[in-house]
């Protein structure tokens, strides 16, 4: 089976992951949406930031009875993996980076199909007695003290309302009444939230679709932001490319908008211009959901609303999520963190990169290790250069570790090691005071540093951990003796 071609949707995806050893668990004891099962998820396989559970590189779970919710279930933890997004995804997991770079660069465009579409079996309209959001949508609360029941992974699609142009992105979405959905922003950083400030300008409403439980690969480039996609290019695009198809779209039933045919759920709607809510208005907790660096983030004040018009879904839906501060996360934003970076250096400075690791410590936005080749004298320097460069490629990152060549990105133990042994630090630290980062990172506000005019505001660093080219020689490592180390080992 080439998975590029034929995992189309979720489920063809799951089927794959059932013939796979140890990279999903399917249960039927009974489930509360409301934290437990995330709670259940953190313990068995989830990985990164999250206050560590039993299993960095865990299996998914498929939860098939969830309380209230008789005909739905729930995965978490598809591309919770590496190992198991490249199996999905049918790359080695270290050259994840570089084939989504490839894709960027050689887009296949969705196309919009008439034909019926599969997340249409179901139709739900909100103008129907009993319609409630709360009631078709098991959606968890991740904690306890979570805002409400939140969407984490839902592919927003919008159309800019000068241009025509479509986007998708992932937002976090939280249940706030019957056919009433709040969603959070992240100021200046994702396209939908250019398209909505516009049509508010124009005293608009935006249509906006949500397609919930989705192909692996439009999961994945649903991540990518500018400048690899800047405002007029459709990720969707990125996910043909992967898949070596077009994404097939499907018109909306009660608004002017596409949805993504082979999807679980779909929400119609509408983001109102104007309107502005709380994001716990419903829970007054004062927080909003665990956040991608590892600790639950206060409740917004300033989330917009979008009106539901319809809920469609297929039969016997599979609603995806995911837990913020893990390795889905890291996965997610990571690996098209990796190929911005990839193609931004390779430009400047063809054959000096080998590759780059957006690192789990990080979620996949913070930090980056990038493996140097220094070939001749005057590549001395140019480390630094690739590191200046990835902080342009990618606005949101805040540290940038330099290895050589022989040094294993993955495996952070040898990172450290070049850290220990190739690293002083009053002369390898570079510091960039004052520059616009990320608002989620909790030590980057003023009352954390006088350096910190503004919240959002980040010092941002690079660690030079490799060898001055004079030096070589001198730090070439222990080389060992190449054997056949089967020989020795015991079967059976």
């Amino acid at each position: 089976m080439d998975n590029r071609t034929e995992i189309l949707d979720l489920r063809t995806a799951l089927q794959v992951l059932r013939g796979e050893e140890g990279q999903l668990i399917e249960t039927d004891v009974p489930v509360d949406t409301m934290a437990e099962l995330s709670g259940v998820y953190r313990y068995v396989g989830a990985g990164g930031t999250v206050k560590r559970p039993t299993g960095v590189n865990g299996p998914a779970m498929v939860f098939h009875n969830l309380k209230g919710f008789p005909e739905a279930s729930a995965v978490i933890g598809i591309l919770g993996s590496r190992k198991r997004t490249g199996l999905l995804l049918g790359c080695p997991p270290e050259s994840l980076g570089q084939l989504l770079c490839e894709c960027a660069q050689n887009p296949i465009p969705p196309v919009v199909s008439r034909e019926k579409a599969s997340c249409q079996e179901v139709v739900h309209y909100a103008y129907e007695e009993g319609f409630d959001l709360r009631r078709l949508l098991p959606a968890p609360t991740n904690t306890p003290v979570d805002a409400g029941p939140y969407i984490t992974m839902g592919m927003c699609y919008a159309s800019h309302p000068d241009t025509g142009v479509s986007d998708v992105t992932i937002h976090r979405m939280c249940l706030q009444g019957k056919e009433e959905l709040s969603i959070f922003f992240t100021p200046g950083a994702r396209h939908i939230g250019a398209m909505a400030e516009r049509a508010e300008e124009l005293g608009q409403s935006l249509p906006i679709s949500i397609s919930i439980g989705v192909d692996p690969a439009i999961s994945l480039t649903s991540c990518f932001e500018p400048p690899t996609t800047p405002l007029g290019f459709n990720e969707l695009s990125i996910a043909g490319a992967l898949r070596r198809q077009p994404v097939r779209l499907c018109p909306c039933l009660t608004i002017q908008e596409n949805a993504i045919a082979n999807a679980e759920y779909v929400i119609e709607g509408e983001i109102l211009p104007g309107k502005r809510i709380r994001e716990d208005q419903g829970s007054n907790t004062g927080y909003a959901m665990p956040e991608f660096p590892g600790y639950t983030g206060p409740a917004s004040e300033e989330c917009r609303l979008i009106r539901v018009r319809a809920v469609t879904h297929r039969r016997n839906p599979i609603l995806q999520t995911c837990i913020g501060p893990g390795m889905e996360h890291v996965n997610m934003a990571g690996i098209c963190t990796e190929a911005s970076i990839y193609s931004m250096i390779e430009r400047a400075m063809p054959g000096r990169l080998r590759n780059v690791y957006a690192h789990p410590s990080g979620g996949g936005k913070y930090m980056v290790i990038l493996q140097i080749a220094k070939k001749q004298p005057s590549d001395e320097g140019r480390q630094r250069q690739a590191a200046l460069l990835a902080f342009s490629a990618f606005s949101e990152l805040k540290h940038v570790i330099l290895v050589d060549e022989d040094v294993d990105i993955f495996d952070t133990d040898d990172v450290l090691w070049a850290l220990n042994t190739r690293y002083q630090g009053d002369v390898d630290t570079i510091f960039i005071p004052g520059v616009r980062c990320h608002p989620l990172d909790p030590s980057q506000r003023p009352d954390y540093s006088p350096s910190i005019p503004d919240v959002g505001i980040s010092c941002k660093t690079i660690f030079d951990c490799t060898v001055p080219f004079r030096m070589k020689e001198r730090f070439r490592r222990a080389e060992f003796m190449e054997v056949d180390p089967e020989k020795w080992i015991k079967k059976g």
